[in-house]
Order: C-alpha cells, then sequence, then structure tokens
C-alpha cells in the first residue's frame, strides 16, 4: 500500500500533526499509520558546506587563500543532527512512499528546511505543501484538506537558498579576511553590518548635536494653563529678549477670550502586531530582547497554540480570517477579557478596513489568538505578558473607537496670543482594555468660559529648555530602524527610500531578532542601560569593512532582489553571480587596507593557556576576559546579571564571579551569595502572584465567589 510522508520542521509539530491524522505507532523518529508516515527534522537538519569540506587546507585561516568562490554550492548534513537526518533520509526513499507533504514553518526558512533535506537525500517524489498560520487542531485538519502544490513555492525556495549562498559568500569571506588582516575576531554581514553602522549613525548623531536654548511661556487664569503661540501655533520662543518682552506686556494683567473650538473626534485602536511591532513593545514595557519575545511567541505558538505564526510582516487579515473571529473569541473568553468579548458577542463584528485588507497581507496574517482555548495556569509569567499585548490588541480592533471632545480655548492679551487645550471623553472605546500609548495626549480641566469673557492672569511661568539630541537606540526602537532605515539615513535619494521601504528595510522579521543578538555575542555592541551603544571593537569595524557593505541601500537591495527571485521576475544564478562579484571586490578592498586595529579594551590579565593579555567585553548580561589571540579562545566570565531584584531600587543585581557577591549598581546594596540563597530557600513556598491567577483559573465562579478571591481576581495581572 503506498503512503503519503509528512515532514515537520520540529518533533513537537510532528507529534502535534500524527495525533490530529492519527497516525499512531510510535517508532525512533517518526509516526506511522497504514497510509502515513510523519517524521521532522530538528530545525535544519543540512546546511551549506564550509569552507573546509570543500579543501583541507581552508582548515587554516590565510588570507592568500581569499576570496573562497566555489563554482558550485555544497550541501552537508549537520554533525549533531546526522542521527536524524538518516531517519528521514530511509523513510524518504522508502518504495512506498509515493508522495512527500513539506509541513515545516510556512515562511522562507521553513521551505529552505525542507528541500535541503529533500536535495539531499536524493528525492525525486511528488510534492506537496502544508501552508498554516497555526497549528491548533482545527487548522491543521483544515491545512490537510487543502494541500497547495509544492510547485507554488519552489521560487521561494530559491529565493532562501540563494539568500543562505549570498550570506556564505560575504560573511566567510569577509569574517575570515578581517580576522586575518588584523589578528582580532572580527565578522562582518550584509545585514549585521548596516544594523551596526545604524547605530553608530545615531551616537554620531548624539555627538555632533548642538542643544539650542528655547523657551515657552504659561498663563495661570481661573486655575487653567494657557500657552503662548505665535502666528505659526509654534509655542516655543527661541529669544529670550522676546520672551521677556511678552512677560513684562502681559504681567499684571488680563485676557480676553477670543475663541472657544469645539470638535468631536474618534481615534482608532493601533494596527494589529507583526513580529517587529511586537519585539517593540515589550521591549519597551517589559525589557524582554527582540530574540527572548519571538522564543516567547514560538512557544505560544508551537507548544499552547494560543497565537498564530509569529513570524509575520503584515498587521491585517484576510477576509477569510473574518468568520473565524467569533470562534477565536469564544476560545479567550475568561477572565479580565471577559466582559469585553461578551459585549463584542452581543453585537456585530465589524470586520473593517483598518484590520482587515487582502492587499495588505503576503504570506501571513497579523499576530492573533487562535481557536484554542486559553489556560491561563499552563503559562508562565512572560507568556502571559506576551499573550495579554496580542489579545489587548486583537480586542481593540473589534471594540468601538476612542471618542472625545477636542475643545481649545484661544485668548490674546496685550496683543500677543494664548491657548488652552483640554479633552472630554465621550466613550472611552478600545482605550478600556487597550491603553498603551506612546505618547499621551496634553489635557486638562477646563472649567466654563465663554467668548469674550475677560479674566484677570493670576500666574505667569517662564520656563528655560534646550533642544534635546535623539535617544540612543533601544532594541526597540532599533528593531523599527532596521525595518524603516530610510527613516534614519540623512541624504537619502528618494528612489533608495523607497527601495528600502519596498523592501521592508534591513533583515527579514525572523532574522532580526538574532542579527542583534549577534552584535553582542561578537561583542560590536553592549547595552548600557537599556540603550546599545557600539563598542571601541564596533566602531573599528566599521572603519575596516568596505562602505559599501555598511550601507542599508544594499542590504535592501538585496532582499528586493531576493523577493524578485520569489516572483519568478530573476534568476538566482544572476543574482548570485553579483554577490560573488560583490564578495570578490570585498576581500581585495580588506587586503589593500593601511588601516591599523588596536585593542582598547586590552587588559594586564594574562591568559592562563597561551599567557598573552586578555580582553575585557561587556556582552549584555555579563562581562567577561577573552584571550587576545584568535587560535587560543580562552575566556573567563567576570559577572552576569541576574535576575534577582534588589530590595531597595528593585533593580537586577549582579553576581560578582570571583567573590560570589551580589551587587547592584544603582544604589550600591551588596549581599553574599550564601546569604542570598538563605532568602531564596525561606521564600521557596510562598506563592507567587502568577500562582495565584493560575489557581483563580482552576476555580469555577461558585468556588471563588467569597471576599478574598473577588479582590483577587479583580487584579490585572501580566499588566505594568
Amino acid at each position: 500500500m503506498k503512503k503519503q510522508l509528512i515532514l515537520a520542521e520540529k518533533p513537537s509539530v510532528g507529534r502535534d500533526i500524527a495525533r490530529v491524522l492519527n497516525v499512531t505507532k510510535k517508532n525512533n523518529g517518526y509516526f506511522e499509520s497504514n497510509n502515513k508516515i510523519v517524521t521532522w527534522a530538528l530545525g535544519h537538519l543540512v546546511t551549506l558546506s564550509t569552507p573546509e569540506e570543500y579543501d583541507k587546507r581552508y582548515e587554516k585561516w590565510n588570507l592568500e587563500d581569499l576570496p573562497i568562490i566555489p563554482n558550485k554550492m555544497k550541501l552537508s548534513v549537520i554533525k549533531s543532527s546526522r542521527a536524524q537526518f538518516n531517519v528521514v533520509k530511509e523513510l524518504i526513499n522508502r518504495k512506498d512512499i509515493d508522495e512527500i507533504v513539506i509541513a515545516t514553518d510556512a515562511g522562507r526558512e521553513g521551505e529552505l528546511v525542507a528541500r535541503l533535506i529533500l536535495t539531499m537525500s536524493g528525492s525525486k517524489k511528488n510534492l506537496k505543501r502544508l501552508w498554516i498560520s497555526s497549528v491548533t487542531d482545527k487548522a491543521i485538519k483544515e491545512g490537510f484538506a487543502n494541500l497547495k502544490p509544492a510547485e507554488k513555492y519552489h521560487n521561494l525556495y530559491l529565493s532562501a537558498l540563494s539568500r543562505a549562498q549570498a550570506d556564505w559568500l560575504v560573511g566567510i569571506n569577509g569574517s575570515r579576511a578581517l580576522t586575518m588582516k588584523y589578528n582580532a575576531r572580527l565578522s562582518c554581514g550584509r545585514v549585521q553590518t548596516p544594523t551596526l553602522n545604524l547605530i553608530k549613525m545615531r551616537e554620531d548623531e548624539i555627538t555632533s548635536f548642538v542643544g539650542k536654548d528655547y523657551f515657552k511661556l504659561k498663563l495661570i487664569v481661573n486655575k487653567m494653563t494657557f500657552n503662548y503661540i505665535d502666528d505659526n501655533n509654534s509655542m516655543t520662543i527661541y529669544e529670550e529678549d522676546k520672551v521677556n518682552k511678552i512677560l513684562n506686556d502681559v504681567k499684571g494683567g488680563s485676557i480676553r477670550i477670543d475663541d472657544i473650538e469645539e470638535k468631536l473626534k474618534k481615534k482608532y485602536p493601533k494596527e494589529l502586531y507583526d513580529l517587529t511591532n511586537l519585539q517593540r513593545d515589550a521591549n519597551v514595557r517589559y525589557g524582554y530582547s527582540a530574540k527572548q519575545t519571538l522564543d516567547i511567541m514560538q512557544n505560544l505558538y508551537e507548544k499552547h497554540k494560543i497565537l498564530t505564526y509569529p513570524r509575520t510582516d503584515s498587521r491585517y487579515l484576510t477576509e477569510d480570517i473574518v468568520p473565524t473571529i467569533s470562534e477565536r473569541l469564544k476560545s479567550m473568553n475568561t477572565g479580565s477579557y471577559r466582559k469585553y468579548i461578551n459585549e463584542i458577542l452581543t453585537g456585530k463584528i465589524n470586520a473593517s478596513k483598518n484590520f482587515v485588507d487582502d492587499s495588505k497581507v503576503s504570506d501571513h496574517h497579523a499576530i492573533i489568538p487562535t481557536e484554542q482555548p486559553l489556560r491561563i495556569d499552563e503559562l508562565d509569567d512572560k507568556e502571559i505578558k506576551i499573550y495579554d499585548l496580542v489579545a489587548k490588541r486583537f480586542l481593540s480592533n473589534l471594540m468601538k473607537p476612542y471618542e472625545y471632545k477636542e475643545i481649545k480655548i484661544y485668548a490674546s492679551s496685550s496683543g500677543h496670543k494664548f491657548v488652552a487645550r483640554g479633552t472630554i471623553d465621550i466613550n472611552p472605546g478600545y482605550k478600556a482594555i487597550d491603553s498603551f500609548e506612546d505618547d499621551e495626549e496634553e489635557n486638562q480641566k477646563l472649567y466654563e468660559i465663554k467668548k469674550g469673557d475677560i479674566l484677570k492672569i493670576s500666574d505667569i511661568k517662564k520656563s528655560s529648555q534646550k533642544t534635546s539630541p535623539p535617544a540612543y537606540f533601544t532594541e526597540g526602537s532599533l528593531l523599527l530602524a532596521m525595518e524603516n532605515p530610510q527613516k534614519f539615513v540623512k541624504n537619502i535619494s528618494s528612489q533608495k527610500a523607497s527601495t528600502l521601504k519596498e523592501t521592508g528595510g534591513i533583515g527579514t522579521v525572523a532574522t532580526r531578532g538574532d542579527i542583534i543578538e549577534k552584535l553582542y555575542n561578537t561583542d560590536l555592541i553592549e547595552n548600557n542601560g537599556n540603550y546599545l551603544r557600539t563598542t571601541s571593537k564596533g566602531r573599528q569595524l566599521l572603519e575596516l569593512v568596505p562602505n559599501k557593505l555598511k550601507s542599508p541601500e544594499l542590504t535592501a537591495d538585496w532582499e528586493l532582489k531576493l523577493k524578485n527571485i520569489e516572483s519568478g521576475k530573476l534568476k538566482d544564478e544572476n543574482f548570485l553571480k553579483e554577490i560573488k562579484e560583490f564578495s570578490i571586490a570585498n576581500i581585495e578592498e580588506i587586503k589593500n587596507s593601511n588601516y591599523q586595529y588596536k585593542h582598547e579594551n586590552l587588559t594586564n590579565i594574562k591568559c592562563e593557556l597561551c599567557g598573552k593579555l586578555m580582553l575585557k567585553v561587556n556582552r549584555k548580561d555579563k562581562e567577561l576576559l577573552i584571550c587576545q589571540d584568535t587560535n587560543c579562545g580562552n575566556r573567563k566570565t567576570l559577572s552576569i546579571i541576574t535576575n534577582v531584584r534588589c530590595p531597595n531600587c528593585h533593580k537586577k543585581l549582579k553576581l560578582l564571579m570571583d567573590n560570589k557577591n551580589y551587587i547592584c549598581e544603582t544604589c550600591g546594596y551588596r549581599e553574599s551569595k550564601d546569604n542570598m540563597d538563605k532568602k531564596f530557600a525561606e521564600n521557596k513556598n510562598k506563592m507567587k502572584k502568577s500562582e495565584v491567577k493560575r489557581y483563580l483559573s482552576k476555580q469555577s465562579d461558585d468556588e471563588i465567589n467569597n471576599s478574598l478571591a473577588a479582590k483577587l481576581s479583580g487584579l490585572k495581572f501580566g499588566e505594568k
């Protein structure tokens, strides 16, 4: 009997597919039934071969061997995954298998995972594609009922392979050349180097910024604040003589109410979440790194199945999702969401163009809850926080807009104009559940007055301020800069800005978090109070690499070409020919450079293995000593940032590894690890807030209808 082989990306997804399709017989690395076999990769099982796999002489790095440009790029099985690859290969080539279903993640990288395995296994069998945005039982069943022809995604694979080969050619050659030329661990890449350059450009902008003094003038009238405005409605005054003259003109006088302007306004919620904006908000609100947020999202998608596919760059839904909204709402109808969901379900679900638009969705729609029932007790605190962000954004788009009355009172005194602004809430709408805003609007209580009134000025406040430089990037703001680099690059042409916007900027939603982590791990950036700064190594690297490789325009140009490969408008071999020429030119430029690299973080501590002086590096969560010799590799951890909070100021404590002391760098608190361990043991049996919530969620409404439980259930857990 002929069988269908289903290839998932991870064991957990493979097990879910097998369960849903009733493929129950368990074997080593796969499940089997009468007509189906379900197996899985472990992420990537196959990768591009390393230089030394082409020629043994490349094991020793030598500048004269560069660039390494293979005529045909080879594939190799990842050694740590060889056992599972052998299982999958044997299944692929079994004579009773006549059809293979690619069930890896529905995206560029997922396509690459499967196709490389199939290529390495020599498969020529009929292919189908499972393309789903969540891994709930319902989504899996519907997906298998509507399998796609794999040929439809062949160009997606060519795009993914071209991306991997381009990164190999540029990254491996460039990193080897820089490392050997300057005897320092230096790396470069088509995404990481422009990202590093964005951080450096922001630093340069801040360093060169010259603050300008300016003034503001406020009048206090009947407990209301009126701000001075000029003819252009600007409140800023740059000349002190001018502000002093205005102050003297109106001092001790009155104002006349010239006009009262009232407008009814509506404000709509922010768009649904894509990965970048979710990572950004999680960083701003909870301090989570981009990679941390993606890892949490992956758990909510794969393990708990309560959120849809995370690696999406869309903030909209497609029309076919609309009929499923009520079921998704019912699945999350618990706790603090219940009140709002019941209100939504009693009315008609309005699928407006604000969040439903097929034309704005490519591979995957925005991140939203699935039809899988929400079980809060199964989530940890971080998972609750991320789910809560997505859930509230989803609900807010189904609620009415925030309605308010905007009031502006225009007044004059001694020929000078002033305005008082305020708002009056009419209907909170979505703000009742999702009030997390970037900027709170100016508001004040306005008292009853009418046009023509003359009111005595009770106080005048002159304030002196200075224009501020732009802020250093955080991980959250850097993610948005990577997505929209044209906004952060000066003197960019409109054509190049358009290209950057069209291609979605530097990297993809799936890779940006990893790129930031790589910049940390290669000591090119450091985290200073949640702000990103380049290290001496990072700044010097930007002096060493070819100018083209630093430009966000280059990587955007490449992303555009990768999209063209995906759509069939560009041949992959033409793209790779260009990349090879680019890599050859890069290596020549590095070889001919006269730049002198200097270790500015050199210590007086000698390496225990080779005797050379060690380098002190500051990673995101630890301080290290690393041997300067690239062939040695010795390292020692000096301190780590823990999740233990200071009892005084609640900042994270640093653990010094030499004397085993916890210290707070903010307020100076210090305590030994032994004492802290005793406190941990004493507090071990105390119930945490998240545990209280899990307990409550397991109780019926009747069981928790006592005063203590009622108070606890009113707490909004997972909110800041």
